[in-house]
């Protein structure tokens, strides 16, 4: 059994850009009430840590001085000329109370998810508060101030010293632009992103044409796909085209982002996987790569994402969460319809109301989303298209063969 550990503290409420913004931390602080509940945290291979707050040092090594000034300002009482220039103060990422300090510990978190991999306290490491991963070296951008991804895997890279390969995967249906951008020309950091198509979605960026620059030619890894992508077309461009990568890379360290926004319910992206879709991405990286620093990212659905990171998280740590979710925890999932969980009977669900157990809403997706033929047969042309695209473009930088 593998021994996992998880990066939480309440203090990541702070990360608050505002009442109306969709990146709301219930979403992480629900997933650690989830995982909690549903007894993660008991068995002695599983470790509880609270993380405190990256220093300038740690954040410089992706983020500009002039940046980290900027983000800094506020908490300082110094205010500064045309924010808009770093990013802040706009729709996505507006200036609140104590954000640097927030966005800091974030990037606390990561670093100290990485520490405890590399240290082999823990094979796997999760900090749901992580993957802002859209932040750049000077610029705040799609929620996201400080990349702590960038940083984490900077960090390793810091610490081990040549000769180590670290891979980078991203689940989030946005593009993981800013992480891509931090290691464009370099050949030791595979990056890689599964995500709707730039031509619908923020940042409008990730074609498959972006393979890396200069050294790091071959090593940027971009696989695009349609809005309504279903679990089957996904998982069977991620095993068909990633998976070979992955594993030809042989990386020491595994980095990923495991954003939620993929799902069918996600009120601000166009993709239909269901959580047993998700949860196969992630027990395939389970499988496969045993030094794994695990990352949260987007998703926007409140019921949506703490369940599908609580069996992410059971998954990293090689158990079996329960079927329905724990009573204490029920209420705020009370919009899903109690039905017979996945693998249950028919008829499973159907208890009279005294046998209350029987009625909690279910850890999994009980319910698949209805797709328009004709969009479904889309989708799955457009990821033909792109796994085609991208192994004939990719596979021979690895080792691989590439389509006749």
């Amino acid at each position: 059994m593998p021994t996992a550990a998880l990066s939480y503290t309440p203090r990541f409420k702070e990360y608050d850009l505002g009442r109306s913004h969709p990146m709301r931390p219930s979403r992480v602080l629900r997933t650690y009430d989830l995982i909690r509940a549903c007894g993660l945290l008991e068995p002695p291979s599983v470790s509880l840590h609270e993380p405190s707050q990256a220093d300038e040092d740690t954040l410089a090594l992706i983020h500009s001085p002039d940046y980290i000034a900027a983000v800094r300002a506020p908490a300082e009482g110094r205010s500064f000329s045309r924010p808009f220039r770093f990013g802040l103060g706009t729709v996505d990422t507006p200036i609140t109370e104590g954000l640097y300090e927030a966005a800091a510990l974030i990037v606390g978190a990561s670093v100290q998810a990485a520490d405890l991999v590399a240290d082999g306290q823990a094979s796997v490491a999760f900090n749901p508060a992580g993957g802002l991963h859209h932040a750049h070296r000077a610029r705040a951008a799609g929620f996201c101030v400080f990349n702590d991804a960038a940083i984490a895997i900077a960090h390793l890279l810091r610490r081990t010293g040549d000769g180590v390969r670290i891979a980078y995967l991203d689940i989030d249906a946005h593009h993981g632009d800013g992480v891509q951008e931090a290691f464009y020309s370099r050949r030791d950091v595979l990056t890689i992103s599964l995500h709707e198509s730039g031509r619908y979605l923020y940042p409008s960026t990730g074609e498959v044409e972006e393979i890396g620059d200069g050294e790091g030619e071959g090593f940027s890894v971009n696989l695009p796909l349609s809005p309504y992508t279903n679990d089957y077309s996904y998982l069977w461009a991620f095993r068909e085209a990633i998976i070979p990568m992955l594993e030809a890379f042989q990386p020491d360290f595994v980095v990923t982002q495991l954003g939620v926004d993929t799902h069918y319910s996600d009120p601000l992206t166009h993709m239909c996987l269901t959580t047993q879709g998700y949860l196969s991405v992630v027990q395939e990286i389970a499988s496969r790569f045993p030094r794994w620093i695990a990352l949260g990212g987007g998703g926007y659905n409140v019921e949506t994402v703490p369940r599908a990171w609580t069996l992410a998280f059971a998954a990293m740590a090689g158990m079996e969460p329960p079927e329905r979710i724990p009573k204490s925890q029920a209420r705020r999932y009370r919009s899903l319809v109690p039905a017979p969980c996945p693998g249950q009977p028919e008829g499973a669900g159907e208890q009279n109301e005294a046998d209350a157990p029987e009625q909690l809403p279910c850890l999994h997706d009980t319910a698949v989303p209805v797709v328009d033929e004709d969009w479904a047969r889309v989708a799955r042309e457009f990821a033909e298209e792109t796994v085609e695209a991208v192994k004939s473009r990719l596979f021979p930088y690895h080792g691989l063969s590439a389509p006749t």
